[in-house]
């Protein structure tokens, strides 16, 4: 494999201002390996910080790369590095924790607090053509697994760690808020381990129509002009005696969802705020604290890629019909702005090097 020449990547300069810009082509450090990045998704955290120049509690504070979806091939590897070679086919697990810490010791290595996740401020992230990464954070994909397949590994991952934190299994009802790439993640993972009936709620209607033919059981079209109360009246009202769900994934971090979803979920349930909102929400914390729903929060994912591989690699679960739309590395700024524009139907719109 002949090295490369030339190399670009996909920079948010500021706010609002995203440039396809030429780079220097990495080399490998002691650990690392150099990957042509094959395919990219494009996160809606990725569409925040170039629309709002900041995302959750990270800040964007120097011109930095996007992308943290990502899959490719290995193009050189450094001396020291064994598990890997030139030609392996990877998906690049975005976050490189310290491995020392407390955190990392008890396995919950993304709450490392200094881990290095690529794309999140201010660290630059993987939409480049040729990137270099620690080959311990890159997954092996087999051959029936493509590069867009191994883009989804990451939202996968998050779908998978969402429905563990509330213990979702077989034959016990969800609720999932939203119906973006996440909450369509979730409803296909759910699906897959017999979680059932599953309700899932957005203001859309294609999108609702889109979930059921994935297999929701119940779908409901939130109307903005209602309260929060009236809505978690609605979904209750779809359970046995209206008692209320079970369990409830959060995923569009939006305030009034998330208390609609609080206020929906039974008794003794448990309630997790997977979506990445404002930093600051006003709850509704007598109504969960005296019915004794447990409240928990999502942040990433661990030991999830090997499994995510697993469920694709045996045909498991078949999430590729989420990619509506795919372009070419150097159209990289319309891939953003059809992500961006709902008018499109995007769901989810993955960046290709054809190289």
């Amino acid at each position: 494999m002949s090295a490369p020449e030339s190399n670009y990547g996909v920079l948010l300069n500021k706010i609002n201002d995203l440039q396809i810009v030429e780079l220097p082509v990495p080399t490998p450090e002691p650990g690392h390996v150099q990957v042509q990045v094959k395919a990219t998704g494009i996160c809606g955290s990725d569409v925040h910080l170039w629309k709002h120049g900041e995302i959750g509690i990270f800040p964007v504070t120097r011109p930095q790369l996007l992308g943290h979806e990502s899959a490719g091939i290995v193009t050189a590897v450094a001396p020291d590095v064994t598990d890997l070679k030139v030609g392996d086919r990877v998906a690049i697990e975005a976050g490189i924790p310290c491995s020392k810490c407390n955190q990392c010791m008890s396995g919950r290595y993304h709450l490392c607090p200094t881990v290095l996740f690529k794309s999140t401020p201010p660290y630059d992230g993987l939409l480049a053509k040729y990137i270099t990464h620690p080959s311990r954070w890159l997954h092996k994909i087999p051959d029936n697994i493509t590069y867009e397949q191994g883009a989804l590994l990451e939202p996968l991952s998050v779908a998978i760690a969402a429905v563990e934190r509330v213990g979702a299994s077989f034959g016990r009802s969800l609720l999932i808020t939203g119906c973006g790439p996440i909450g369509l993640m979730v409803l296909a993972v759910a699906k897959a381990i017999g979680v059932s009936p599953i309700i899932i709620t957005d203001v859309q209607p294609g999108r609702l129509e889109y979930a059921e033919k994935m297999g929701a059981d119940y779908t409901y079209q939130v109307n903005p002009k209602l309260s929060d109360v009236d809505i978690a009246r609605d979904i209750r009202a779809l359970t046995p005696e209206s008692e209320g769900v079970e369990y409830a994934l959060e995923c569009t971090g939006i305030e009034s969802s998330f208390r609609a979803a609080i206020m929906a979920t039974r008794d003794a349930g448990t309630c997790c705020l997977v979506g990445v909102g404002k930093n600051d929400q006003t709850l509704p914390v007598n109504n969960f604290a005296m019915r004794e729903v447990d409240i928990r929060g999502l942040f990433r994912y661990h030991h999830t890629y090997p499994r995510a591989i697993s469920l694709l690699a045996t045909g498991k679960l078949n999430v590729d019909h989420l990619i509506t739309h795919k372009f070419d590395f150097m159209e990289a700024v319309k891939a953003f702005e059809t992500a961006a524009d709902y008018s499109t139907g995007a769901i989810k719109v993955q960046i290709i090097n054809n190289d």
